[in-house]
């Protein structure tokens, strides 16, 4: 990449924190969906080098309690400590991710949006993720969320004002969550069929690799 596009990424990412959810059992896939290989890294490898290269503040992971695997991998990748997020109730569903993120106190004071960005998504198109970044640059207190043929997915991107409210929500999911809020939200049309594709089973794992191989 070069100076230039770093440049421009990262006017779009400016005051940005990530949180990448990684604290699912991956019971359907049968090992650890953020451990698996993709491209010269692993799918988490991925995610964490995507959202750098676009200059994101701050980034964090949130895991699972006791994940040594994950923490390996993360001590491999150079990924600080101080960035992981532990989410002492997984088993309560990725909403409880989002609000163990919410109410992290290791949040960088300068940030002032959020994107939430799910960890078996490594085939997403960094097409469609400077699209999402650009809308969300035109649209700064809006929540912005790209779809595809309708159907909106993720990484969702809240402003401070709406992340602030999750600190105190009772809400059951991100969705019923963000109902309140449908007046302020924005959605990016994008030509990514990969927006509705989590990768729950080895069969999702294999579609994804195979599609990301052909867009190279």
């Amino acid at each position: 990449m070069t100076s230039g596009k770093k440049s421009c990424h990262m006017s779009l990412t400016k005051n940005l924190g990530v949180i990448i959810l990684g604290a699912g059992a991956s019971s359907r896939m049968g090992r650890p969906k953020l451990l698996l290989p993709w491209s010269d890294t692993t799918v988490v490898g991925h995610i964490i080098r995507q959202w750098r290269e676009f200059g994101a503040t701050q980034i964090a992971v949130v895991h699972r309690s006791n994940d040594a695997a994950l923490m390996t991998e993360l001590d491999r990748l150079g990924f600080p400590p101080l960035d992981r997020i532990e989410n002492a109730r997984p088993e309560s569903g990725m909403f409880s991710s989002v609000l163990y993120a919410a109410r992290w106190p290791g949040w960088r004071k300068e940030i002032s949006s959020w994107a939430i960005v799910l960890g078996d998504q490594p085939h997403l198109r960094a097409e469609t993720l400077r699209l999402l970044l650009e809308l969300t640059a035109q649209n700064p207190g809006a929540i912005c969320q790209p779809a595809f043929n309708g159907c909106a997915g993720h990484p969702v991107i809240l402003p401070r004002r709406i992340f602030d409210e999750l600190k105190h929500s009772r809400a059951e999911s991100l969705k019923d969550f963000l109902k309140p809020f449908a007046g302020r939200a924005v959605q990016c049309p994008v030509a990514d069929a990969g927006l509705l594709l989590d990768l729950d089973r080895p069969e999702d794992y294999e579609r994804a690799v195979k599609s990301h191989i052909g867009n190279l």
